[in-house]
């Protein structure tokens, strides 16, 4: 490891310590990875081991495992906000075409989230209890730099004829960098060449997936459609109600809490105090916070698998069963918000101490990967990319709406935006 290089060299003579400024650096990235790969569970020790250095030397650069975190949110910012100055710089030079301009940005957005998933999975939670006022706000912090440099590019595109009238450019610009922000959450982390996933999500979101016209009419009243919005109204508040009323309390409660400040930072304390109930009596109740999840995850799954099974057996085309699916994932975002969070711990290398529930990632990706073949060779879909695997997962992540799209605009206009960054593409034909 990098830290090694102030230990002895066995040679007989200590090896140069770094200077504070590179240790801290050092620490800073040793820290960003097993945060990404751990969450918040990451000790103070764990890092320090990492780093080959005994605790009281990081304490010499680091008072506190919130101060590290502190430091990460700030360089992830900071690293958003030159990007969007190279990009405002780029734009004003005119030296590319309005298609690679966006390329351009995008994938400056996706590596700097790659470079600090750490940060991008902070900003997707509220900070444990008892956080200061600089973590909160820096975890809260919008990154409205990056979003007005790619507003900007849009609007370039748009006077030269690259995207489409009528569409909506700010809401636009938020759905393209959160895409890009979302790459640093996991999905992608066997993909070291950024720029090919970068490539191939702006790549879909500027010409569409759907090789025919693909009007709002037809696509609301596919069979596809009318199958994903029966199981949605079978859906119902979250658990069939216990025996005990107080089980179904705490599971509501452990949602919420789960959801808010992620599985690894809350404890069976935090949720007993949402609950209003006493710490021995909830794990009379529920057994173990790891049997909690379990309980509260399976439910949401079977839900989600209801909906999957419903869209793509039915005797739509392909690409009426992908909007079928969009439709499904913000109608999931909207309902389960707390569980839409909760799972994304399972998109990084090390998921919480539970067993995966029955409807994975991979087998979504397999069932997409199916959809997307048939839906190429029946000429229904517009498949170009030669990895198959990695198409899979960026239509995965394309029928995921940013919550703010969803909460501000409502879902039928999220759903509408679904269409044109997955179907129809905002680029003009």
């Amino acid at each position: 490891m990098a830290g090694r290089r102030g230990l002895a060299d066995g040679t007989g003579s200590a090896s140069v310590a770094p200077p504070d400024g590179r240790r801290r650096e050092e620490i800073l990235d040793t820290a960003s990875q097993l945060f990404a790969s751990s969450g918040l569970r990451t000790s103070l020790q764990e890092i320090a081991d990492a780093c080959g250095i005994k605790p009281g030397s990081l304490y010499h650069h680091f008072d506190s495992k919130e101060a590290i975190v502190v430091e990460l949110l700030k360089r992830y910012h900071a690293e958003l906000d030159r990007a969007a100055r190279t990009g405002h710089g780029q734009l004003a030079g005119q030296d590319r075409p309005p298609s690679e301009q966006v390329l351009r940005l995008g994938t400056a957005i996706a590596e700097c989230a790659v470079r600090h998933s750490a940060a991008v999975q902070f900003t997707f939670y509220e900070p444990p209890a008892g956080a200061s006022e600089e973590l909160a706000r820096l975890a809260r912090l919008v990154p409205s730099a990056i979003e007005a440099a790619m507003l900007e590019t849009l609007r370039a595109g748009q006077r030269d004829g690259l995207i489409r009238a009528g569409m909506d450019l700010e809401v636009l610009a938020d759905r393209i960098c959160q895409t890009m922000l979302h790459v640093g959450l996991g999905l992608f982390h066997r993909y070291a060449a950024v720029h090919r996933v970068a490539g191939l999500l702006c790549g879909i979101m500027l010409t569409g997936l759907s090789a025919g016209a693909a009007g709002d009419a037809e696509l609301d009243q596919s069979p596809a459609m009318l199958a994903v919005d029966r199981v949605i109204g079978q859906w119902d508040d979250g658990d069939q109600a216990p025996d005990d009323e107080r089980v179904s309390l705490v599971r509501r409660s452990a949602r919420a809490e789960f959801g808010r400040r992620g599985y690894e930072v809350t404890t069976v304390r935090d949720i007993a105090a949402a609950a209003g109930l006493s710490t021995g009596t909830t794990y009379r109740l529920i057994g173990s916070k790891e049997q909690l999840l379990d309980a509260i995850m399976s439910s949401f799954y079977q839900k989600v698998m209801a909906g999957w099974e419903a869209a793509l057996g039915s005797g739509s085309t392909a690409a009426e069963k992908l909007d079928a699916l969009l439709w499904l994932q913000i109608n999931v975002l909207d309902k389960f918000n707390d569980e839409y969070k909760i799972q994304l711990a399972w998109l990084r290398e090390l998921p919480p101490d539970a067993a995966l529930p029955q409807w994975s990632f991979s087998t979504a990706v397999r069932r997409l990967r199916t959809l997307l073949g048939q839906g190429s060779r029946q000429g229904q879909l517009r498949v170009d990319s030669p990895s198959a695997e990695l198409t899979a997962r960026c239509v995965i992540e394309l029928t995921w709406m940013p919550e703010r799209i969803v909460r501000t605009e409502g879902k039928r206009a999220a759903l509408i935006l679904g269409r044109d960054t997955v179907l129809r593409g905002i680029a003009a034909r």
